[in-house]
């Protein structure tokens, strides 16, 4: 009853939010009839680029539209189809400013003043005024005195008014001009100004009055006045429906007071336009490109007419993504359920908005298919974000763990009684430093065990050296201590793993594992085996921890990083017993281990792949949140990228392997399981489709410069939502780290910088592992090695030290070749800025780690509570 209150209430806002951003408009009500429309009759598979025209009944079909709404129509062009519309005008009452288009080829523009004259002189003698060029002096493809001579070529050969069409700033600039035009025909187009819709119509006035100011004895006709439907906006003027209704109905009222001529820009949208002026070119026109009205020429005017259909379906798809996100939310506290709502109805109107936006545009088969593409994107981002404030939620406001042991609650551990069984400890090894192996052993010959075995498996280590002094410590130890040095040995870790499952005690009951760099606490043992006591569990798993954070600053920060899913996503996914085996500091019941096939060598994370394995088969698994062993980190900023690749590889290669398990559910794994895997890959999954918006943003990036007509920045709301994402991923760790684990902000700082220096690795991880595939080879995590140099780290760094310079660089062309007028331009500048931040962060984390020296102090974690 609860859950349905909240998304009824949030429903409620929704529509409510929806109702008041689109209340009706009053503006003065469009005439009976109008001077004129700029008239342009193509279609929307018709261009003069294509060689497309419109043929002689669509045209007349067009104008049959305009009849008795408009006293003339401004038209651009004389030859070819373009010469009949003043006959086919004629049929409806509709006079011409009949235009003479003009540029820099000087055989054309022949052809288009022999036919403007010729025109002019044979009936129907329905054209009033024509206009010699359009902007051509503003595109300076002819001189002014070049336009001058055509005028006074015209002037004498026809008898109506003669004019060309500039914007008033052309004619401000150039006066001598309108010495040899008999009126001035001027663009008043506040749009390309910037201006804001609520002052564009006194813009007008003003400029108006200027131009009378300046040429007292000519006539002014307004030769194009309108605002674009959509597009990108400049400055402070944005293009939209609503404001394009607004504009036009305003200014029609002001004209009617202020007597002026004028022909609105235009009659029809025109796509082939956007090849000239970008997207907005396409969105002047009164009607659509299918001869729709597009707004209301009577009525209010709301700013979406549709608003309702989109409020309702963001609704829906709210309540679907809620339905999801609660379906497991009895232990979840109030606050955690009605974050999860504003998430899921956030998330949905996003989604929705930006699917409306598209279904604006005018496109051909590459933009759908780029839209399509763009949309599945956008939905991927928005899923990813579903998930972490899943487990944002889980990690804040569960009313109370239900599986979560912590040391207070476990059973007794000292009883003499107590029957202990077998335990088969198992270390691989691959050429490891020998004191550190026999820290190691001397760590598990501290045990406070009564029965176990320790079985070293040294493979393919090739120097004697190494290896040979870690035997020899074996026999020190006792017979409880076994040494295996085998060479060759196939499968790596894994086969390591198997050939010591051949060797263990019969009697053991269950496997431990440590990597050879753990010292284990001598209680280790007695904590984790007696939640074998439940016959229904297969893996009890405690965290990886290190005991060397404190070295220098570079490992403090990747220590900081590592807690965050020891203490958060392992904590969170237990609850659904979805723990991510993890190898090291893990307990395996020795016949599950045999049942399930050992330990698996297809994948190079063998011990994930083995939990999922372990779920599959139906069992159990616990895990513990306290830490009983601790190990060594990586030294250089290239081992800690090499052990990220590992394990997000090994994950894509588990995914592929297990997809049916994960996705069609034919094994014994539950929902819970399945969401936890599959959800807790997804940003790894996300990283790596993320590099690849990286690339295109770039293209895009550097297509803009090249034309940045044609080629705008994407929809504001769609750059909003990588800046979202970024910006929600940023947060949560930094709330989490606050708030679960006690850190300080500096310290969650430096986790948040760790985790993005490794987003680049995991990209080329992820990718390869889907959609590569091959296998690689296991990829071990050197320990003891000497900080690299600065130089060395650099190259650490190297091609994520080259993402970073051709990110700001392209930021730093767009600014200076396309400037930042338009609100799309900036928010695209953002988006590439926040695409640089992981590849920054890479590089900041590598050039710390190439000073050893520098101290962790500052970083220092105060205790974690995971209760």
């Amino acid at each position: 009853m609860q859950n349905l209150l909240i998304l009824l209430s949030f429903a409620l806002f929704t529509f409510g939010s929806y109702a008041y951003f689109n209340k009706p408009l009053e503006e003065p009500s469009w005439p009976t009839t109008i001077p004129g429309f700029a008239f342009s009759p193509y279609h929307y598979d018709q261009s003069p680029f294509s060689g497309i025209y419109p043929t002689t009944e669509s045209i007349e079909k067009d104008l049959e539209i305009l009849s008795g709404m408009v006293h003339a129509i401004r038209t651009y062009s004389a030859t070819g189809v373009f010469g009949e519309i003043p006959e086919l005008a004629a049929k409806h009452n509709i006079n011409l400013a009949l235009g003479a288009w003009i540029d820099g080829d000087f055989e054309t523009n022949e052809q288009e003043l022999k036919a403007l004259e010729e025109i002019v002189h044979r009936p129907p003698y329905n054209v009033v005024r024509a206009i010699v060029g359009n902007e051509a002096v503003l595109r300076k493809e002819i001189s002014v005195d070049q336009m001058s001579a055509y005028l006074e070529r015209m002037q004498k050969a026809l008898d109506v008014p003669v004019s060309t069409a500039e914007p008033w700033h052309v004619w401000m600039k150039y006066p001598e001009l309108a010495e040899h035009a008999d009126y001035l025909a001027v663009h008043m187009l506040p749009f390309w100004e910037g201006v804001p819709v609520e002052s564009a119509v006194d813009y007008i006035v003003d400029k108006m009055a200027l131009l009378s100011e300046n040429f007292p004895n000519k006539p002014i006709v307004i030769a194009e006045v309108g605002w674009p439907s959509n597009g990108r906006s400049i400055k402070e003027a944005s293009a939209s429906n609503a404001n394009e209704a607004i504009f036009l109905r305003r200014f029609l009222d002001k004209a009617r007071t202020e007597g002026y001529v004028y022909y609105v820009m235009e009659a029809f949208d025109q796509p082939w336009k956007a090849d000239l002026e970008g997207a907005v070119g396409a969105y002047w026109g009164v009607y659509d490109v299918n001869r729709q009205p597009k707004f209301e020429f009577y009525k209010p005017i709301i700013p979406i007419k549709e608003w309702r259909i989109l409020a309702i379906a963001s609704i829906l798809l709210a309540v679907f993504l809620v339905l999801f996100l609660l379906m497991d939310s009895r232990n979840l506290k109030k606050r955690g359920r009605t974050f999860l709502v504003a998430i899921a109805f956030f998330a949905s109107s996003v989604i929705i908005w930006v699917v409306y936006q598209h279904t604006l545009l005018y496109q051909d088969w590459i933009s759908r298919m780029v839209g399509l593409l763009l949309m599945l994107g956008v939905m991927g981002v928005w899923l990813v974000i579903l998930v972490e404030a899943h487990e944002w939620a889980e990690a804040l406001w569960l009313r109370k763990h239900r599986r979560l042991l912590l040391p207070s609650s476990l059973p007794e551990t000292t009883s003499t009684s107590r029957d202990w069984p077998f335990i088969s400890v198992h270390v691989p090894a691959y050429n490891e430093p020998p004191d550190m192996m026999i820290e190691t052993l001397d760590a598990l010959s501290r045990l406070d065990y009564p029965s176990f075995e320790v079985l070293v498996i040294d493979n393919n280590t090739q120097n004697e050296n190494v290896w040979r002094p870690v035997q020899q410590h074996c026999k020190k130890l006792g017979t409880r201590f076994r040494f295996f040095h085998v060479s060759p040995l196939e499968g790596f870790k894994a086969g390591a793993l198997n050939f010591a499952l051949k060797h263990t005690h019969t009697e053991a009951e269950a496997i431990a594992v440590i990597d050879s760099d753990y010292q284990v606490e001598s209680d280790w043992l007695k904590r984790l085996v007696v939640h074998f006591d439940e016959p229904e569990v297969a893996i009890v798993q405690a965290p990886q921890d290190y005991r060397d954070f404190n070295e220098n600053a570079f490992k403090a920060m990747c220590y900081a990083e590592y807690k965050g899913f020891f203490h958060i996503g392992m904590v969170t996914r237990n609850e659904r017993n979805a723990i991510i085996q993890h190898g090291t500091m893990t307990l395996v019941r020795r016949k599950v281990l045999q049942e399930v096939g050992g330990w698996g060598e297809t994948t190079i994370t063998e011990d994930a792949e083995l939990g999922l394995k372990i779920f599959e088969h139906g069992y159990q698994a616990t895990y513990e949140s306290t830490s009983y062993g601790r190990g060594v980190m990586p030294d250089t900023f290239m081992d800690y990228k090499k052990q990220r690749y590992r394990w997000a590889y090994g994950a894509m290669q588990i995914m592929r392997e297990h997809a049916g398990a994960l996705f069609l559910n034919q094994t014994h794994l539950n929902l819970g399981q399945r969401y936890h895997f599959i959800a807790g890959w997804l940003p790894w999954i996300a990283d790596g489709f993320n590099f690849i918006f990286t690339l295109l943003a770039i293209i895009w990036s550097l297509l803009m410069i090249s034309n940045p007509i044609h080629f705008n920045a994407p929809n504001i709301m769609i750059s909003l939502v990588p800046i979202l994402f970024f910006g929600f991923k940023l947060l949560k760790m930094l709330a989490l780290y606050l708030t679960r684990m006690h850190a300080s902000f500096v310290t969650a700082t430096g986790a948040a910088v760790a985790g993005l220096a490794l987003s680049h690795t995991i990209a080329k991880a992820v990718l390869s592992g889907l959609f590569i595939g091959r296998k690689v080879p296991f990829l071990r995590t050197p320990k003891g090695r000497q900080s690299a140099a600065i130089l060395q780290a650099l190259k650490d760094a190297g091609q994520e030290t080259a993402l970073v310079t051709i990110l700001a660089s392209l930021v730093l062309v767009i600014y200076w070749r396309v400037g930042f007028e338009s609100l799309e331009t900036l928010f695209w500048c953002i988006v590439l800025g926040v695409q640089m931040m992981p590849y920054l962060a890479a590089v900041i984390l590598s050039t710390i780690s190439a000073f050893p020296s520098v101290s962790a102090r500052w970083l220092r974690f105060n205790s974690v509570t995971t209760g």
